[in-house]
């Protein structure tokens, strides 16, 4: 036999029919070990003790806030004297017909960008600075930032009113140090728009906090060797921001925006402190307003359909959110 004949004879088959393979044992396919069960209603039990907590807590009064908004119900009806009556959508029709309750919609949409922007804006800043600086600078700065997050609204509010007072403020007092600037005895409330310029940045102050933390832990995410590899390519500071690190951070940023949003929306003790309890026409927000028209002006049903707007309004923002969370599921 040649030594060709003798290689030949040696190999094994390139091919196998499949009674062989299967009698071989390589079926192609990992040995089952047994069916996989279900979680079951583990996960559902568990939840369950928190689940009767936001039906409680939540779920009730959302669903006396859809009654009333349907129903005629004031202060008669309060005190047992009438019976409510179901009004159908005509507390719908009053609200979405008056003038005053477009222009405070406006007014909100306006003050929730303006304080959403400034939020994120000043966060993302102070997120990259505390990349750069040193460990302690660094503890010193979140220190702060946890300091300034964890103080109550209230004491917040305090400090604001006084920085802007108009006859001992200190910001009026500092700004007269300029050349050619006098704004001592400057009222800052005189006018709507300055003032909620005012409580714009007390809710920013208030929110960045929160941002920049969560931004500055998303960074840590963001590689090394990316933005080294940018850096090679030619890009500055602003091209390895844009390219690199702005869309590893797009999740964390779309979901800071959007409870930014829904948080400044819902803006109600700081207008409320800050207006000593009585919020001029020009400071009024849709929460505020919907406080005045239910409690001050006691038309509860009137002041339960703005509320509810308001509820509808933020479920348009929070169904935006989660369609980009879902493209951006999808692009991963």
């Amino acid at each position: 036999m040649s030594a060709a004949q003798t290689t030949t004879a040696d190999l094994p088959s390139a091919k196998q029919t499949p009674s062989s393979a299967v009698k071989a044992g390589n079926t192609g396919k990992p040995g089952k070990t047994g069916a996989r069960k279900g979680p079951g209603f583990t996960p559902w039990l568990l939840l369950t003790p928190c689940l009767l907590i936001i039906a409680l807590v939540m779920g009730y009064p959302f669903f006396r806030l859809v009654t009333l908004s349907f129903q005629s119900f004031g202060k008669s009806e309060l005190w047992g004297f009438k019976d409510a009556e179901f009004v159908g959508f005509d507390n719908f029709s009053k609200v979405l017909g008056d003038g005053v309750f477009w222009t405070v919609v406006l007014r909100t949409v306006i003050f929730a960008a303006g304080a959403v922007i400034l939020t994120m804006v000043i966060g993302m800043l102070i997120a990259l600075l505390l990349q750069r600086v040193s460990g302690w600078v660094k503890a010193l700065i979140n220190i702060a930032l946890v300091a300034s997050w964890g103080m109550p609204i209230i004491v917040a509010t305090a400090v604001f009113k006084w920085l802007f007072d108009t006859g001992y403020g200190v910001l009026n007092y500092l700004l007269s140090k300029l050349p050619g600037v006098d704004m001592i005895g400057h009222n800052w409330f005189a006018s709507g728009p300055e003032g909620l310029a005012v409580i714009m940045l007390l809710v920013v102050w208030g929110a960045v906090p929160f941002v920049v933390i969560t931004l500055s832990a998303g960074l840590t995410q963001v590689p090394k060797e990316l933005e080294e590899a940018a850096r090679l390519d030619g890009a500055g500071a602003w091209g390895v921001f844009r390219h690199v690190t702005l869309p590893i951070l797009k999740p964390i940023i779309v979901m800071l925006t959007t409870l930014s949003v829904i948080w400044d929306m819902g803006v109600f003790p700081q207008v409320f402190v800050m207006r000593n309890g009585n919020p001029e026409a020009e400071f009024q927000l849709l929460t505020t307003y919907s406080y005045q028209q239910a409690f001050v002006v006691n038309d509860y049903s009137g002041g339960s359909a703005i509320a509810l707007v308001t509820v509808l309004l933020l479920l348009g923002v929070v169904a935006v959110y989660m369609r980009q969370m879902l493209k951006i599921g999808e692009v991963e």
